[in-house]
């Protein structure tokens, strides 16, 4: 029997950035992790994989349209090795579940492998498949993550009918991509296998893509993924999917016209949403409080109604997104040790790391409609910006939006090349309060596309300058 000052369920981005903290604040620390390498979900088959393959595509249409050589450099027609490619993206993934190993060693954070149950509100039963450990601990902290939401009872085999997991495992490119889901991942996915020479389809039961994101936003981001070859069935809701001569039948409906539809596909993405592990772990044998969507209930100190049961990241009400868990993550553990943590929910941004980019954060304009709060909209194109004609990256914009009455920032949502990097410098005014004369009266340097974010400011106030 081994006993701990903290146990944490879950080794991704929320559990391991949790443990580290709480050794640093000299916490005797276990993580249980089911898979045989640290870093959950993310790590291993989600967001980092994915960021190695929308780089490889990325590069690969570079080279493979006329974009280098309208620029003049001349190259011969690319041949696509997606073995190599995924060998890439499996040692990029090795390396970091490697550099997380180490860490542990270096804070002390003794690791499990294998299920855990949570038998008491200070003990956690640890079963491999080769023996059961009891462990006894003075605080247990759930960071089991999420995954992939089931759709109309659909079989995912991996291979034909696949979740994000699978398609990042494929073997060839399909000739034809259905992805069933408008939101973050199915775009990313959809991406990736249209820049390989995949026909991309994406069936989204909402009359939008991104939901949750600025409206305008969304509809000008559709133009530019359709642009780039992505066509779009919107309102359209799956009903069933058959495997019929190694092809993949999908019937469907349009929620207007109730019109039914059939598509057909080599392969089939489902992307509609994620859903908490909150099965199997004890927490109805506790008698643990969760939420109609099975979310784990906590206050604001991340407890459970059971004190020293703690929960953080996607099996808590909030964005399913592995920042906000890392966050979550930190918070608690500072809590737990009398040190003032905190997770300010509304400057989370939300980033889709296709190309152009897209970041969001804090209200979108249909929030302050919808609430009735007066406000100014900056917007600036990146076709203004000297930077973004520079490298040939003038797709998108910048929309900041602030309160009339006070120039606060309220709000900002990019389309653009490195947008997800460009949105933390108005994070950080947010973060104090600022408004967008405290951004456009900052210096920035000339050129760079951070000047769309200051002249997006100035937008907001007096009028940009370069437009």
């Amino acid at each position: 029997m081994s006993e701990f000052d903290l146990t944490i369920l879950g080794a991704g981005p929320g559990g391991y950035v949790a443990a580290i903290r709480a050794a640093q604040l000299g916490m005797k620390v276990a993580v249980i992790e089911k898979r045989a390498t640290l870093g959950g979900t993310c790590l291993n088959i989600g967001c980092i994989p994915s960021k190695a393959l929308l780089n490889s595509s990325e590069k690969f249409e570079s080279i493979n349209s006329s974009e280098l050589k309208n620029i003049g450099i001349d190259l011969g027609a690319p041949k696509l090795n997606i073995s190599k490619m995924m060998d890439n993206k499996n040692r990029i993934v090795t390396d970091l579940t490697k550099g997380i190993e180490f860490l542990f060693k270096k804070n002390k954070i003794t690791s499990f492998i294998g299920n855990g149950y949570i038998s008491s509100p200070t003990e956690v039963t640890v079963s491999s498949k080769n023996d059961t450990t009891i462990v006894k601990t003075g605080k247990i902290l759930i960071a089991t993550g999420s995954e992939a939401a089931p759709l109309n009872n659909i079989s995912i085999d991996e291979k034909k009918i696949v979740s994000s997991t699978g398609a990042l495992e494929l073997t060839t490119v399909p000739k034809k991509f259905i992805v069933v889901g408008g939101g973050y991942i199915g775009l990313e996915m959809g991406t990736v296998w249209r820049r390989l020479g995949s026909e991309v389809t994406v069936i989204e039961y909402l009359d939008r893509i991104l939901p949750g994101m600025d409206s305008e936003i969304a509809k000008k981001f559709k133009l530019i993924l359709q642009k780039q070859g992505i066509k779009f069935e919107l309102n359209t809701a799956i009903q069933d999917a058959k495997i019929i001569n190694n092809h993949v039948q999908l019937s469907a409906i349009n929620n207007s016209s109730h019109e039914k539809l059939s598509f057909e596909a080599d392969v089939v993405l489902i992307a509609t949403g994620r859903i908490p592990n909150t099965n199997n772990i004890g927490l109805d044998d506790l008698g643990v409080k969760l939420s109609q969507k099975g979310q784990v209930l906590v206050n604001d100190k991340f407890q459970t109604n059971i004190p020293t049961i703690h929960a953080i990241g996607d099996v808590i009400p909030g964005p399913m997104l592995a920042h906000k868990a890392e966050e979550d993550g930190v918070a608690a553990v500072e809590i737990m040790n009398g040190v003032a943590g905190h997770v300010d929910y509304n400057l989370v941004p939300g980033i889709v790391y296709t190309s152009p980019e897209v970041a969001t954060l804090g209200k979108t304009e249909d929030d302050l409609i919808d609430n009735n709060i007066q406000f100014n909209k900056g917007v600036f194109p990146f076709s203004a910006n000297s930077r973004a004609r520079a490298i040939n990256h003038t797709d998108g914009l910048v929309k900041m939006l602030t309160d009339k009455n006070t120039d606060k920032v309220l709000g900002v949502h990019i389309i653009g090349h490195e947008a997800g990097n460009l949105v933390h410098e108005v994070a950080t005014a947010m973060s104090f309060g600022g408004s967008a004369e405290d951004i456009a009266r900052t210096c920035h340097g000339h050129p760079t596309l951070n000047e769309a974010v200051k002249e997006a400011a100035l937008a907001a106030g007096t009028g940009a300058i370069h437009i």
